[in-house]
C-alpha cells in the first residue's frame, strides 16, 4: 500500500516504518476486538466488522449490492458519536493494498463527521480508538 494514496485528513495509526512478518488481517481483527472488549467494553458492545470481501458469483454480488453491501465499506465501524471508521491493514503496510473505493468510503465518512482512519494492525487500531476516546473525553 502506498501511503501517498491516502488523503492528509485521514490519519494512519501504527508503525509505518515496520517491515517484516505480520499476522493475517483476520488475526489482527480478532486481536483488535479482544483488546477493545478489555479496554473499552461499551465501544466493543456496538463495534462491528463489515465482511464485504471475498469471492462471489455475479448473481451473489448483484444481490448483495441490492441488499446494501458496499464493497468500499471499512473493516471496522463503531456507531458512536462521532462514529469511528477504521480501515485495517497489515502491520507491514507494504504487504497491503487499499482500493479507490476504500479511500472514497473513508473520505465520505470523514466529510459527514466520522473519525475515519487507516490502522496498521490491531495495535494501530487501538491507538486510533484511544485517540478518539481522548479527543472526545468519553
Amino acid at each position: 500500500m502506498n501511503l501517498k494514496q491516502i488523503p492528509n485528513y485521514i490519519p494512519v495509526f501504527g508503525d509505518v516504518s515496520y517491515r517484516g512478518e505480520c499476522a493475517t488481517e483476520t488475526a489482527e481483527l480478532i486481536g483488535f476486538f479482544r483488546l477493545l472488549a478489555i479496554e473499552y467494553p461499551l465501544l466493543a458492545a456496538i463495534a462491528t466488522h463489515i465482511r464485504n470481501e471475498g469471492k462471489r458469483s455475479k448473481f451473489q454480488g448483484y444481490k448483495q449490492q441490492q441488499e446494501g453491501m458496499n464493497t468500499g465499506a471499512s473493516d471496522i465501524i463503531i456507531p458512536c458519536s462521532p462514529p469511528i471508521v477504521i480501515e485495517l491493514k497489515l502491520r507491514d503496510h507494504t504487504l497491503s493494498t487499499i482500493s479507490t473505493k476504500q479511500i472514497s468510503y473513508l473520505s465520505s465518512a470523514h466529510v459527514l463527521g466520522a473519525y475515519s482512519v487507516v490502522a496498521l494492525g490491531a495495535v494501530g487500531a487501538m491507538e486510533a480508538v484511544k485517540t478518539w476516546h481522548t479527543a472526545n473525553k468519553k
